[in-house]
């Protein structure tokens, strides 16, 4: 089973379960199938061989990369529970600690939250597919 099958499937099925009128359903899984053949598809295609090799590098900067990466946002969304206790005792701090992370949020260039979301989905579509093979635990 190639790369694309293992995500091919997986999508098919999300397919079913989040678009309940049965002729939308099939429309949007005979995209997804045209998908499969274009040059789309083989792009995604040397993304994942490209994942695949970051994450099986033996060099730990290399495999380790994308997973810190990741820690680092799940820590800024955590960070939401203690503004909230923040903002229950002293609200202008809290406010004034929003206003400083908005203004640092915004600050960063768009490629870079694009880059995120492109190692999100390739990092957990890579740990599936290496699940799938029984690679990984």
């Amino acid at each position: 089973m190639s790369i694309i099958e293992g995500i091919i499937g997986p999508v098919a099925k999300l397919i079913d379960k989040i678009i309940p009128d049965p002729e939308a359903r099939d429309r949007a899984k005979l995209e997804l199938l045209k998908l499969e053949g274009s040059q789309e598809m083989e792009s995604v295609r040397a993304q994942m061989s490209a994942i695949l090799a970051e994450a099986a590098s033996a060099d730990p900067w290399t495999s380790r990369a994308r997973p810190s990466f990741l820690y680092v946002m799940y820590a800024l969304l955590l960070w939401s529970i203690p503004m909230g206790l923040i903002a229950a005792v002293q609200p202008q701090m809290a406010e004034g600690i929003a206003r400083g992370m908005n203004a640092y949020l915004a600050g960063i260039p768009e490629p870079m939250w694009a880059l995120f979301g492109t190692g999100y989905l390739g990092y957990t579509a890579a740990r599936a597919w290496g699940k799938a093979k029984g690679v990984e635990k």
